[in-house]
């Protein structure tokens, strides 16, 4: 039997951590050589971040914006090879760059001579293997090689060592002469291509709002998935489905009604196995005859729009009855005031709301009871629970949220950028408005720290208490994912008159405009003010009005570009490089069929937003004080062997 590290001549509480670390440096000389290793890296560039906001379902556009880096990747490989290639190889090159999965495909498909096979791969490794070697030389080789994928890591690291004086052309040709006859050639210039569009952009940053508007939101998280280095910052759209997911009837209700109003139903029967059977079984019998004019949804689909106009207004009728429920048993939110069913004079077809009367321009309810206004009739009970059964039992759904949650924090810090979705609740004057969490009256940092660990506890413990709250983080006004006083669904969907369907934002985004507000909210988060930068999504920049993402302040960055085509069909990227902060702005993408077969791009718009006098490096990251703190721990399990407090292992 091996003898433990442990010393039991002087017992100390934190031999025990100082042991675990022992495990992976058993010797004063690995220890030594693992803390030279981090004091250089230390040195090396700190990697560039991408932060891209409010996708909302837009799975294509997403996907071309991860593959070209933001469009960070064309300029790079222009750079590198332009006295080497023509602009036709530059565009075959970038192509296999961009897609490497779905280029290689179409060639497994025409290319069938193993010696044109060869001929390719030779072709397409040279360029791939300079381009990986730059963009290795800017990681520290652990961080690099993690990336490769593990079965070809030994070859890969082999081949970025060539060619040299001892290994020329046919060092590459052999491995590839194996590789062909195994039919792996092709794979292998795939699996390149998906390293170095890794590596291009060292972590990526999602700042909110993965579902609705756009087609496929499970699509997104499942491309999110295959990224290497993930964060996300929750939204409220995100909030919203997760509460759905958990079994929140309001949330369920308001996810159908969305993905309803913009035809989204793929990713709900298709993507989530929740099929949408019962709520059309309501539409085809209960609301047979509503015309539901005021529901017709936007864009085409195998569903008559009549039926599914008919199947959101039934959506929208649990919803608000729902809500209505959910506000009555939280009466501290002071939300009485948006328990709108009771209000409804269905005699006289009118709605009282902040005591004005409006006129109502639709008054079918079949399944509302004017005496009992909130409570869901037997053919919504019925209806309700089959859906709530298949979003309580779709894994997939499950898996997405598990990954979303445990990737996922109310906020971030990334050099010198504060990034969030929303806002911080303010009033008019700055103070930071409190809202009750777990019974405590919290505001700016403390209230984003609380609502982080009720959203954990919820995803793991479901109670009606955290599901309710959920709820509210979607659209309650002192939510910092909402920001905003009321959502005005019902009045929009009933009632003519516009007055009651403004929705005011909270002072915040007002307020951020002003240099002394940004630097009271840098230092309440423990950021510097002097360089700091508010970065916030959620509220879309109307691009073709003119308006700029950039703030007033010059402190504050908005980067919700209206991804979505529904919303605006933009988008930007934040992108964090070692020597400045750039804001690229993506257009109109159209489709991976025409990227491959035309060499179509997004090529995007790109605005300076800081430019520093000297690069960055990883010392200066939230990396680098990780990096710090281990060397510390290094150092004192080198003190422990030194002073034989823990005893050495050699092999």
């Amino acid at each position: 039997m091996s003898n433990s590290h442990l010393s039991f001549k002087r017992p100390e509480a934190d031999l025990t951590i100082l042991e675990l670390l022992a495990l992976q440096y058993p010797n004063v000389d690995a220890a030594i050589a693992e803390t030279a290793r981090l004091a250089a890296v230390l040195t090396l560039p700190k990697g560039a971040v991408h932060v891209i906001s409010d996708i909302h379902g837009e799975d294509k556009k997403l996907q071309h914006v991860i593959n070209n880096a933001s469009g960070t990747l064309r300029p790079l490989v222009e750079e590198i090879f332009s006295d080497s290639m023509t602009s036709q190889e530059m565009e075959e090159f970038l192509t296999l760059t961009f897609y490497p999965a779905e280029v290689t495909k179409r060639l497994s498909q025409t290319l069938v001579d193993p010696a044109e096979i060869k001929a390719y791969a030779f072709r397409m490794l040279e360029p791939q293997l300079e381009l990986l070697r730059y963009l290795v030389s800017n990681f520290s080789l652990r961080l690099a090689s993690g990336v490769f994928p593990a079965e070809y890591r030994e070859l890969l690291l082999e081949m970025l060592h060539s060619p040299s004086t001892e290994r020329g052309p046919e060092f590459v040709g052999a491995m590839l002469d194996e590789l062909v006859r195994r039919d792996r050639a092709l794979h292998l210039i795939h699996l390149l291509g998906r390293v170095i569009r890794n590596l291009a952009v060292d972590e990526l940053i999602i700042g909110g709002d993965c579902w609705d508007r756009g087609p496929r939101g499970d699509r997104v998280m499942d491309y999110l998935h295959l990224q290497p280095n993930v964060e996300f910052i929750w939204g409220n759209h995100d909030v919203l489905w997760l509460g759905a997911s958990l079994g929140n009837e309001a949330l369920i209700c308001t996810v159908l009604r969305v993905s309803l109003r913009y035809r989204r139903m793929g990713q709900l029967d298709e993507g989530y196995s929740v099929p949408l059977t019962p709520l059309e079984h309501m539409a085809r019998t209960i609301y047979a005859d509503d015309p539901a004019e005021n529901f017709m949804p936007r864009g085409e689909g195998m569903r008559p729009a009549v039926v599914v106009a008919r199947m959101q207004k039934a959506a929208a009728v649990m919803q608000f009855k729902l809500e209505g429920q959910l506000i009555e048993r939280n009466p501290h939110w002071d939300l009485d005031h948006r328990r709108l069913m009771h209000r409804i004079d269905h005699e006289n077809g009118t709605i009282e709301i902040d005591g004005n009367t409006y006129e109502l321009r639709d008054t079918l309810f079949p399944t509302v009871d004017p005496a009992n206004p909130y409570k869901l009739s037997p053919e919504e009970e019925k209806c309700l629970a089959r859906l709530k059964h298949s979003f309580l039992k779709s894994q997939k759904l499950h898996d997405h949220m598990r990954f979303m949650v445990g990737h996922g924090s109310m906020y971030l810090r990334r050099d010198e950028c504060l990034i969030f979705h929303g806002c911080v609740p303010s009033d008019s004057d700055g103070n930071f408005l409190p809202l009750s969490v777990d019974g405590e009256m919290l505001s700016g940092r403390a209230l984003y720290e609380g609502i982080e660990k009720v959203v954990r506890r919820a995803a793991v413990e479901s109670e009606q208490v955290d599901l309710d709250f959920l709820w509210y983080l979607w659209s309650g006004p002192r939510s910092p994912l909402f920001g905003k006083d009321r959502i005005a669904t019902l009045e929009r969907d009933f009632i003519a008159d516009k007055k009651p369907h403004h929705e005011s934002k909270d002072a915040y985004f007002n307020l951020i405009h002003e240099v002394d507000y940004c630097d009271k909210v840098l230092a309440e988060f423990g950021m510097a003010t002097e360089n700091g930068l508010i970065v916030n999504g959620h509220v879309p920049v109307k691009v073709e009005k003119g308006e700029s993402p950039l703030k007033r302040s010059g402190k504050a960055i908005t980067i919700d570009g209206a991804f979505s085509e529904a919303y605006g069909d933009y988008g930007y990227t934040l992108v964090l490089e070692p020597d400045r902060i750039v804001l690229a702005e993506h257009s109109h993408f159209d489709s991976v069929e025409s990227a491959i077969r035309d060499g179509v791009d997004i090529v995007p718009k790109v605005q300076d937003i800081r430019i520093f006098d000297a690069p960055r490096q990883t010392r200066d990251t939230e990396r680098g004080q990780r990096i710090r703190h281990r060397v510390e721990m290094l150092e004192r399990l080198i003190e422990a062997y030194q002073t034989n407090r823990l005893h050495e292992k050699f092999a």
